[in-house]
Protein backbone atom coordinates (compact mmCIF):
# COMPACT_ATOMS: atom_id res chain seq x y z
CA UNK A 1 0.00 0.00 0.00
CA UNK A 2 1.46 3.31 -0.95
CA UNK A 3 2.32 5.65 1.91
CA UNK A 4 0.30 8.88 2.08
CA UNK A 5 2.04 11.91 3.38
CA UNK A 6 0.58 15.24 4.36
CA UNK A 7 2.65 17.98 2.90
CA UNK A 8 3.27 20.95 5.10
CA UNK A 9 2.83 24.18 3.21
CA UNK A 10 5.03 27.05 4.12
CA UNK A 11 2.91 30.02 5.28
CA UNK A 12 2.83 32.74 2.73
CA UNK A 13 3.13 36.34 3.77
CA UNK A 14 -0.10 38.27 3.34
CA UNK A 15 0.28 41.91 2.45
CA UNK A 16 -2.39 44.56 1.98
CA UNK A 17 -1.60 47.03 -0.70
CA UNK A 18 -3.38 50.36 -0.24
CA UNK A 19 -5.54 51.34 -3.14
CA UNK A 20 -4.64 54.84 -4.25
CA UNK A 21 -8.23 55.88 -4.82
CA UNK A 22 -8.42 59.59 -4.08
CA UNK A 23 -11.77 59.79 -5.81
CA UNK A 24 -13.41 57.88 -2.93
CA UNK A 25 -12.10 60.36 -0.38
CA UNK A 26 -13.16 63.29 -2.49
CA UNK A 27 -16.64 61.82 -2.92
CA UNK A 28 -17.00 61.40 0.85
CA UNK A 29 -15.79 64.94 1.46
CA UNK A 30 -18.16 66.28 -1.17
CA UNK A 31 -21.02 65.09 1.06
CA UNK A 32 -19.66 65.64 4.57
CA UNK A 33 -18.05 69.07 4.23
CA UNK A 34 -21.14 70.85 2.84
CA UNK A 35 -23.30 69.18 5.50
CA UNK A 36 -20.95 70.25 8.30
CA UNK A 37 -20.95 73.79 6.92
CA UNK A 38 -24.74 73.84 6.81
CA UNK A 39 -25.05 72.64 10.40
CA UNK A 40 -22.59 75.35 11.45
CA UNK A 41 -24.76 77.95 9.71
CA UNK A 42 -27.83 76.65 11.55
CA UNK A 43 -25.94 76.79 14.84
CA UNK A 44 -24.95 80.40 14.18
CA UNK A 45 -28.56 81.34 13.33
CA UNK A 46 -29.74 79.66 16.51
CA UNK A 47 -27.20 81.67 18.52
CA UNK A 48 -28.37 84.90 16.85
CA UNK A 49 -31.99 84.23 17.80
CA UNK A 50 -31.06 83.15 21.33
CA UNK A 51 -29.14 86.41 21.83
CA UNK A 52 -32.11 88.45 20.64
CA UNK A 53 -34.33 86.90 23.29
CA UNK A 54 -31.77 87.40 26.02
CA UNK A 55 -31.59 91.09 25.08
CA UNK A 56 -35.39 91.34 25.10
CA UNK A 57 -35.48 89.67 28.50
CA UNK A 58 -33.06 92.26 29.90
CA UNK A 59 -35.07 95.13 28.42
CA UNK A 60 -38.43 93.86 29.71
CA UNK A 61 -36.91 93.20 33.13
CA UNK A 62 -35.64 96.79 33.30
CA UNK A 63 -38.87 98.35 32.07
CA UNK A 64 -41.40 96.25 34.01
CA UNK A 65 -39.26 95.17 36.96
CA UNK A 66 -39.79 91.47 36.29
CA UNK A 67 -38.39 88.87 33.94
CA UNK A 68 -41.02 87.54 31.49
CA UNK A 69 -38.69 84.82 30.16
CA UNK A 70 -38.00 81.95 32.52
CA UNK A 71 -35.72 79.88 30.28
CA UNK A 72 -34.21 79.92 26.79
CA UNK A 73 -33.44 76.48 25.35
CA UNK A 74 -31.77 75.63 22.04
CA UNK A 75 -31.39 72.43 20.03
CA UNK A 76 -30.11 71.21 16.68
CA UNK A 77 -31.67 68.21 15.00
CA UNK A 78 -29.42 65.15 14.91
CA UNK A 79 -28.16 63.68 11.65
CA UNK A 80 -30.45 60.66 12.13
CA UNK A 81 -33.47 62.87 12.75
CA UNK A 82 -32.76 64.97 9.65
CA UNK A 83 -32.27 61.89 7.49
CA UNK A 84 -35.39 60.14 8.83
CA UNK A 85 -37.53 63.20 8.18
CA UNK A 86 -36.32 63.51 4.59
CA UNK A 87 -36.78 59.78 3.97
CA UNK A 88 -40.29 59.79 5.43
CA UNK A 89 -41.21 62.58 3.00
CA UNK A 90 -39.45 60.82 0.13
CA UNK A 91 -37.14 63.79 -0.35
CA UNK A 92 -33.50 63.78 -1.54
CA UNK A 93 -30.77 63.38 1.07
CA UNK A 94 -28.90 66.51 0.03
CA UNK A 95 -27.84 69.78 1.61
CA UNK A 96 -30.08 71.66 -0.82
CA UNK A 97 -33.04 69.50 0.18
CA UNK A 98 -32.44 70.16 3.88
CA UNK A 99 -32.40 73.94 3.39
CA UNK A 100 -35.44 73.91 1.13
CA UNK A 101 -37.71 71.44 2.91
CA UNK A 102 -36.87 71.43 6.63
CA UNK A 103 -37.77 74.42 8.79
CA UNK A 104 -36.90 73.02 12.21
CA UNK A 105 -33.25 71.96 11.98
CA UNK A 106 -32.40 74.80 14.37
CA UNK A 107 -34.80 75.34 17.24
CA UNK A 108 -35.15 77.83 20.08
CA UNK A 109 -37.69 77.33 22.86
CA UNK A 110 -38.77 80.25 25.02
CA UNK A 111 -40.39 79.39 28.35
CA UNK A 112 -42.43 82.30 29.71
CA UNK A 113 -44.24 82.91 32.97
CA UNK A 114 -47.68 83.68 31.57
CA UNK A 115 -49.52 83.50 28.23
CA UNK A 116 -49.51 87.30 27.92
CA UNK A 117 -45.71 87.20 28.17
CA UNK A 118 -45.61 84.90 25.16
CA UNK A 119 -47.48 87.34 22.95
CA UNK A 120 -45.60 90.39 24.25
CA UNK A 121 -42.19 88.79 23.69
CA UNK A 122 -43.06 87.23 20.33
CA UNK A 123 -44.48 90.52 19.01
CA UNK A 124 -41.36 92.42 20.09
CA UNK A 125 -39.19 89.77 18.45
CA UNK A 126 -41.10 89.93 15.14
CA UNK A 127 -40.85 93.72 15.03
CA UNK A 128 -37.09 93.49 14.61
CA UNK A 129 -36.23 94.47 11.03
CA UNK A 130 -33.84 91.58 10.42
CA UNK A 131 -36.43 88.93 11.34
CA UNK A 132 -38.78 87.66 8.62
CA UNK A 133 -41.80 85.60 9.60
CA UNK A 134 -42.22 82.56 7.36
CA UNK A 135 -44.96 80.69 9.23
CA UNK A 136 -46.99 81.09 12.41
CA UNK A 137 -49.01 78.39 14.21
CA UNK A 138 -50.83 79.38 17.38
CA UNK A 139 -51.62 76.23 19.34
CA UNK A 140 -52.44 78.31 22.42
CA UNK A 141 -55.58 79.90 21.04
CA UNK A 142 -56.30 76.77 18.98
CA UNK A 143 -54.81 73.77 20.86
CA UNK A 144 -54.11 70.47 19.12
CA UNK A 145 -56.71 67.70 19.68
CA UNK A 146 -54.43 66.01 22.22
CA UNK A 147 -54.26 69.21 24.31
CA UNK A 148 -50.84 70.45 23.16
CA UNK A 149 -50.40 74.22 23.53
CA UNK A 150 -47.58 76.36 22.19
CA UNK A 151 -46.92 79.23 19.81
CA UNK A 152 -44.71 78.17 16.88
CA UNK A 153 -42.90 80.59 14.60
CA UNK A 154 -40.71 79.80 11.63
CA UNK A 155 -38.48 82.80 11.02
CA UNK A 156 -35.63 83.69 8.72
CA UNK A 157 -32.65 85.55 10.13
CA UNK A 158 -29.35 86.62 8.56
CA UNK A 159 -25.97 85.39 9.72
CA UNK A 160 -22.88 87.34 8.72
CA UNK A 161 -19.93 85.24 7.60
CA UNK A 162 -16.47 86.53 6.74
CA UNK A 163 -17.32 86.92 3.06
CA UNK A 164 -21.12 86.91 2.79
CA UNK A 165 -24.51 87.20 4.45
CA UNK A 166 -26.68 84.09 4.55
CA UNK A 167 -30.37 83.79 5.46
CA UNK A 168 -31.21 80.84 7.70
CA UNK A 169 -34.48 79.45 9.06
CA UNK A 170 -35.07 78.87 12.76
CA UNK A 171 -38.09 77.43 14.53
CA UNK A 172 -39.07 79.30 17.69
CA UNK A 173 -41.48 77.74 20.19
CA UNK A 174 -43.11 79.69 23.02
CA UNK A 175 -44.61 77.95 26.04
CA UNK A 176 -45.54 78.78 29.59
CA UNK A 177 -44.01 76.74 32.40
CA UNK A 178 -47.23 74.70 32.61
CA UNK A 179 -47.38 74.11 28.85
CA UNK A 180 -43.77 72.96 28.80
CA UNK A 181 -44.24 70.71 31.82
CA UNK A 182 -47.25 69.01 30.20
CA UNK A 183 -45.58 68.65 26.77
CA UNK A 184 -42.42 67.16 28.29
CA UNK A 185 -44.30 64.56 30.33
CA UNK A 186 -46.70 63.77 27.49
CA UNK A 187 -43.72 63.10 25.23
CA UNK A 188 -42.21 60.71 27.78
CA UNK A 189 -45.51 58.83 28.08
CA UNK A 190 -45.77 58.51 24.30
CA UNK A 191 -42.06 57.91 23.64
CA UNK A 192 -42.61 54.38 22.28
CA UNK A 193 -44.07 55.19 18.89
CA UNK A 194 -44.94 51.57 18.12
CA UNK A 195 -47.22 51.31 21.18
CA UNK A 196 -50.77 52.58 20.85
CA UNK A 197 -51.88 54.85 23.67
CA UNK A 198 -55.14 53.58 25.26
CA UNK A 199 -58.07 55.95 24.84
CA UNK A 200 -58.44 56.30 28.60
CA UNK A 201 -54.82 57.51 28.87
CA UNK A 202 -55.33 59.91 25.97
CA UNK A 203 -58.40 61.37 27.72
CA UNK A 204 -56.43 61.79 30.95
CA UNK A 205 -53.64 63.57 29.09
CA UNK A 206 -56.17 65.93 27.52
CA UNK A 207 -57.73 66.61 30.92
CA UNK A 208 -54.28 67.38 32.35
CA UNK A 209 -53.59 69.79 29.46
CA UNK A 210 -56.87 71.59 30.13
CA UNK A 211 -56.11 71.75 33.85
CA UNK A 212 -52.68 73.24 33.09
CA UNK A 213 -54.33 75.86 30.86
CA UNK A 214 -56.79 76.77 33.61
CA UNK A 215 -53.92 77.07 36.08
CA UNK A 216 -52.10 79.39 33.66
CA UNK A 217 -55.20 81.58 33.43
CA UNK A 218 -55.74 81.70 37.21
CA UNK A 219 -52.10 82.53 37.95
CA UNK A 220 -52.11 85.25 35.30
CA UNK A 221 -55.20 86.84 36.83
CA UNK A 222 -53.44 86.90 40.20
CA UNK A 223 -50.32 88.57 38.85
CA UNK A 224 -52.39 91.26 37.12
CA UNK A 225 -53.40 92.59 40.53
CA UNK A 226 -49.84 93.56 41.33
CA UNK A 227 -47.98 93.83 38.00
CA UNK A 228 -48.92 96.41 35.32
CA UNK A 229 -49.76 95.30 31.80
CA UNK A 230 -47.29 95.70 28.97
CA UNK A 231 -47.79 98.96 27.11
Amino acid sequence: MPEHRLETLEPQELTLTPVPDKSLKSRIESYTIPFRELITYYRCAMMEVETKFRVLSEEFSLQYDRNPIETVKTRLKSVDSIANKLISRELPLTVESIEKNLNDVAGVRIICSFPSDIYAISDAFLRQDDITLIERKDYIRAPKPNGYRSLHLIVETPIFLHDKKKLMKVEVQFRTIAMDWWASLEHKIRYKKDVEIPSAVARELLDCANEAARLDSRMEQLQKYIVPKYE
